[in-house]
């Protein structure tokens, strides 16, 4: 059957115009295919290098193909040649040289190379070959280095946007020339681009035809000239996180067209006035966090009607929300987080039905959660934490189905978890975290199968946990700290496939602790709870593991397996206040270079402290106190330079002072109690020996000879206060609050946290001998001093007043002799006195805190008098004292290397003589060595004894 003749006209004219498109149509050039896909073959593909994708687009390049049906490839359709790269976010990992093919495709006009990893790569001055580019963007691609001049070349860019490139940086020069150069240019990118060199009046001669100019936390200071607000085509500004950059932004002649301005984290003044809320009646995105907001009416805010983002967050807002804020109906974020907002959210926030995030955290919110927040079924981001809102968590936060996360933790919440949180199935994290919630956990929880993140910590939660949260595969934080939960660890919760961080510290649980079937757990948290069992071995596969707390469960029992210190990413060890037995595995000294707390304490451990510490290592933390542990302290302790605890107390130590540890240079803690050290501790041997020590506690020991006043001269940190009340933590990464045993004003306790300002010298029950030196009185920092329970003899020195901070003075069980100085009479937070069984005589101080102590802070002192012993002292018929050594006004007393004249006088009686003798010879020879040493040695010998009782005060406890 044949055609017509019209239509077989019109066939044959089809086939004329096919031919023509097709050949003034060009398939990519092959050249051009072949660099294409060796770039493409330069990368691999890596799913971590683009956060935001899921497919690259690379994917679909194939050799043989036309490369202009590629994905992200464009080209021109008359001549073929490729005029566009547009592969953002296509996971590229890998280097961008110089030699790359990319370089050989002139024609490109757009280039697009964002949101991949090009592993630090320098930005290429072959960039600037590129002539035809008007759009260049190589966002948060992982460039590093300066940006190359060449790129000032590009004179027909539109759009550069370099930015998100944390170590790339820009030349003022460069800067210079792209403002000169790149006439064209209307949008310019290049925030977190180091530009600190810059002075902000370069920005002067921008094109009034600029419509974007973006340089949030680029390191700008200085004054930011005004009349870049003024552009009349600006549509984006954003300067935010330019912490030194001043200004003032005006108030009137702005861009009519304005509608982004972002000064967040800047010292620009801005006065939100009814001028200048007039002149943004564009804006649709405001971000003026902690920012230097000189005057705003937050109600005339209901005139900005295009806004679709508000952060008004970190400033100093106070009052209550004006209910006008319900008339901002396009906002689909609203920040006002971390002011003084106060009274009750208005329930006309209910209005705002756009909104997909709302924060109003960190302020002074109080009353219930308006039920009108159940109608922002669009939001996937609620934060109401850290405020005083009370009563019950309502229900009809239950119907926000697209919540992803919900924060109501930090407040005064009341009765059970609603159960229709239950229905809130897309969420990822909930926080209702430090309330006073009650009940059980409910079953409705089961269903947030997409949940990864649940935080219920520091509530009243009772019961069991339920099976049904078995379901939450996806969970891979769980936080249930501080809570009243009983009954054993069900083991579901160590079989989550996800689970990261688990951390049940402070509940009541009970049993054994359940093999963990996964080893993905990087942090694991179940002190202070009643469990009881060896630990599984399966916790020394977690090879990601990072911290593991199992303190205070008592009823631990076992040995310390030595794979343990397979754990290599360990940075936290705490198995104190447990039943272990066994030897501390020796590789826990040199397993790890990134180990900063090793805390056995408490335990029943036997054997040595590990012998080998390994140089470079991290630790901070070292507490073996309350063991059976035996030898020498290990030399190469030294190694660990990070050391600010040290608390080997309490264990059976046999060495001499360790002398080795007054060289770590960071160390405030040394206590090392209650041992069987032995031998003399005559002092520093180092320049700036333990200076930073806040705590000295060797107590309980068999230490002798003189007390050591050249450690004494060093103890920097106890000469002055710190008045900064903080914890003493590991501070860097993990937060471990620092907790040690002491003797605090005769009572053995535990300090679970230790406060910087605490400053303690505790050498009491030991052998000293001699006197108490003067320059003691230089630790004016001390709060507790224990010298009690040796042979110390002669007078108190009265240079013990300058210690004005002392709260607790322990001299007692030695042989002082001498009155009481009435310089003690001023230590006015003095709560604790012990000066019983010396030789002491001659009437009490009274007045002051002196009237506060009792006959028990002052007997087996004969010769005493005054109300507190109930002997009345006669004037004149008490006995003639000497004079104590100290005046006040003579600091070279305290403090100097000779004795002064006093010296002269020190004899009486039939040695006389001998005392003016040897005055003379100290003066001028300015306390000489031989004379002490044959002095000290002579007493030395007289002074020889057996140890004191052996059921001294403060032996270990079983």
């Amino acid at each position: 059957m044949g055609f017509p003749p019209i239509s077989s006209l019109s066939f044959i004219l089809f086939l004329f115009h096919f031919h023509s498109t097709i050949s003034s149509s060009h398939f990519c050039a092959p050249h051009q295919s072949l660099s294409l896909f060796q770039f493409k073959e330069s990368f691999s593909i890596n799913s971590s290098a683009s956060e935001r994708c899921q497919h690259p687009k690379t994917e679909s390049w194939k050799e043989g193909t036309d490369c202009c049906s590629w994905d992200g490839v464009t080209c021109d359709l008359k001549t073929g040649h490729v005029t566009g790269l547009d592969l953002a976010c296509s996971m590229l990992y890998g280097t961008l040289h110089s030699n790359s093919t990319l370089f050989s495709l002139h024609h490109l006009q757009k280039l697009d190379l964002s949101d991949n990893h090009f592993k630090s790569s320098h930005i290429s001055s072959r960039f600037g070959q590129f002539s035809n580019l008007t759009l260049l963007n190589l966002n948060y691609s992982v460039f590093a280095g300066q940006v190359p001049s060449e790129i000032t070349h590009l004179s027909k860019l539109v759009s550069l946007d370099l930015s998100d490139n944390d170590d790339l940086s820009l030349e003022p020069i460069s800067f210079d020339k792209i403002v000169r150069n790149l006439t064209n240019l209307r949008e310019l990118d290049l925030s977190q681009v180091n530009i600190s060199l810059l002075v902000p009046s370069s920005l002067m001669n921008l094109s009034s035809s600029f419509s974007s100019l973006s340089l949030s936390n680029c390191g700008l200071q200085g004054k930011f000239p005004g009349n870049i607000f003024l552009l009349p085509n600006l549509e984006s500004l954003d300067l935010s996180d330019n912490k030194g950059l001043i200004g003032s932004f005006p108030s009137s002649n702005l861009s009519n067209v304005l509608s982004h301005l972002g000064l967040s984290n800047t010292r620009i003044s801005v006065y939100l006035e009814n001028d200048l809320i007039s002149n943004l009646k564009s804006l649709e995105y405001m971000s003026l966090r902690n920012s230097n907001i000189i005057k705003l009416d937050l109600s005339l805010l209901d005139n900005l009607t295009q806004l679709i983002f508000l952060d008004l967050s970190s400033n100093n807002f106070s009052g209550q929300i004006p209910s006008l804020f319900g008339n901002l109906t396009q906002l689909t974020s609203l920040d006002l987080s971390s002011n003084n907002f106060n009274g009750q959210i208005p329930s006309s926030l209910g209005n705002l039905t756009q909104l997909t995030s709302l924060d109003l955290s960190s302020n002074n919110f109080n009353g219930q959660i308006p039920s009108s927040l159940g109608n922002l079924t669009q939001l996937t981001s609620l934060d109401l934490s850290s405020n005083n809102f009370s009563g019950q968590i309502p229900s009809s936060l239950g119907n926000l189905t697209q919540l992803t996360s919900l924060d109501l933790s930090s407040n005064n919440f009341s009765g059970q978890i609603p159960s229709s949180l239950g229905n809130l199935v897309q969420l990822r994290s909930l926080f209702l975290s430090s309330n006073k919630l009650m009940g059980q956990v409910p079953d409705s929880l089961g269903s947030l199968v997409n949940l990864s993140y649940l935080s219920l910590s520091n509530n009243q939660l009772v019961g069991h946990i339920h099976s049904q949260l078995n379901t939450l595969s996806n969970l891979q934080f769980l936080f249930l700290y501080g809570n009243l939960f009983n009954g054993t660890i069900p083991s579901f919760l160590f079989a989550l496939p996800s689970l990261q961080y688990l951390d049940l510290h402070n509940n009541n649980f009970i049993g054994n602790i359940s093999e963990l079937q996964h080893d993905s757990l990087r942090f694991l948290d179940l002190s202070n709870n009643h469990l009881r069992g060896p630990i599984p071995s399966s916790i020394f596969k977690q090879e990601n593991l990072t911290t593991l707390i199992l303190a205070s469960n008592s009823n631990l029992t076992g040995e310390i397996s030595s794979s343990i210190c397979k754990l290599r990413f360990l940075l936290i060890l705490d198995l104190s206040t447990n039943s272990l037995s066994g030897s501390v595995p020796q590789c826990l000294g040199n397993f790890s270079s990134m180990l900063l707390v090793l805390h056995l304490g408490m335990n029943n451990l036997q054997g040595t402290i590990p012998s080998t510490f390994s140089k470079d290592n991290s630790l901070e933390y070292l507490n073996l106190n309350g063991n059976e542990l035996e030898g020498k302290i290990p030399p190469s302790i030294i190694n660990c330079t990070m050391l600010q605890v040290i608390d080997l107390g309490n264990n059976k130590i046999e060495d001499t002072f360790p002398y080795f540890l007054e060289t770590l240079p960071k160390l405030q803690i040394l206590v090392l109690k209650s041992n069987k050290l032995q031998g003399f501790v005559k002092g520093s041997t180092a320049y700036n020996s333990f200076s930073k020590l806040r705590i000295f506690d060797i107590s309980h020991n068999n230490f002798s000879g003189s007390l050591p006043i050249g450690y004494f001269n060093s103890l920097e940190a106890m000469m002055t206060s710190d008045h900064n009340m903080v914890y003493m933590m590991e501070k860097n990464y993990t937060g471990y609050v620092y907790s040690i045993e002491m003797t605090w004003k005769g009572v053995e306790i535990e300090f679970t946290k230790i406060r910087s300002t605490i400053r303690v010298l505790d050498l009491s029950n030991n052998n000293f001998t001699g006197e108490i030196p003067k320059v003691i009185g230089k630790l004016k920092a001390l709060q507790q001093l224990n010298l009690s329970h040796n042979y110390l003899t002669g007078h108190i020195q009265s240079s013990l007043g300058n210690l004005t901070n002392l709260e607790s003075l322990d001299l007692s069980s030695n042989l002082l002799t001498g009155r009481i100085p009435a310089q003690l009479w001023g230590l006015t937070f003095l709560a604790i006195l012990n000066l019983s069984h010396n030789q002491l005589e001659g009437p009490i101080p009274s007045g002051q805190q002196f009237n506060t102590f009792d006959a028990s802070s002052f007997e087996g002192n004969l010769g005493l008098c005054g109300s507190q012993v109930l002997k009345k002292c006669y004037g004149d018929e008490a006995p003639s004292l000497p004079p104590s050594s100290f005046d006040e006004g003579d600091d070279s007393t305290l403090f100097g290397e000779g004795f002064g004249w006093k010296a002269v006088t020190t004899g009486y009686g039939c040695g006389f003589v001998f005392g003016v003798a040897t005055g003379y010879v100290v003066l001028r020879t300015k306390k000489p060595s031989w004379f002490f040493r044959m002095v000290e040695d002579k007493w030395n010998l007289q002074s020889k004894k057996t140890k004191k009782n052996g059921g001294r005060y403060g032996a270990r406890r079983n």
